[in-house]
């Protein structure tokens, strides 16, 4: 705990510690549903071993496998976006939420964030198409991945309001920037 001492031998209120800075990355986002013509091998299970839960999961290309490993709870932003950038990421952002990176992208793709969806998440067009929104979002290039904390691979939340409270707890059971 610091204290400010003011002149005249003062002490006044104590020093705030300076907020945690997250690592961020700029990272091109794409999605993927888990159904086998999209995933290696069980589409079920993710390479981490945890389930392929489309509220939660996300894949990570292997050259961040280190910046980001199994269990990293990530934001994505997609602010900086260039408006000439045709991707649907404001159309579908409110399906993405925090996401914990479980799953690995072919090794073919590099600086890359799979956001994973639901089969049924869909958006009806105005002339009636059904679309799903990992189709939607398509490639988004300059967004924005920020680390906001770790959680144990085999207990991740299964639901984005699990994963928004563990986020914002204060009862130390997130590890944050370790």
């Amino acid at each position: 705990m610091g204290f400010l001492l003011l002149s005249g031998g003062a002490i006044a209120a104590p020093a705030r510690a300076a907020a945690p800075s997250f690592p961020t990355y700029e990272v091109m986002l794409t999605a993927y549903n888990a159904v086998a013509a999209q995933t290696d091998g069980n589409p079920l299970e993710t390479a981490s071993g945890a389930y392929s839960n489309p509220h939660v999961v996300a894949a990570r290309s292997r050259d961040l496998a280190e910046e980001l490993p199994f269990g990293t709870i990530i934001e994505l932003d997609g602010s900086n976006i260039s408006p000439d950038n045709t991707c649907g990421y404001h159309v579908v952002a409110r399906r993405i939420g925090y996401r914990v990176i479980a799953d690995t992208m072919n090794k073919r793709y590099t600086d890359r964030i799979d956001v994973l969806f639901d089969t049924t998440a869909n958006y009806t067009g105005t002339n009636g198409s059904v679309t799903n929104a990992a189709d939607i979002l398509g490639i988004c290039k300059g967004v924005t991945v920020r680390v906001v904390g770790r959680v144990d691979i085999q207990r991740i939340p299964k639901t984005q309001a699990e994963l928004a409270r563990l986020v914002h707890a204060d009862n130390g059971d997130l590890a944050l920037n370790k």
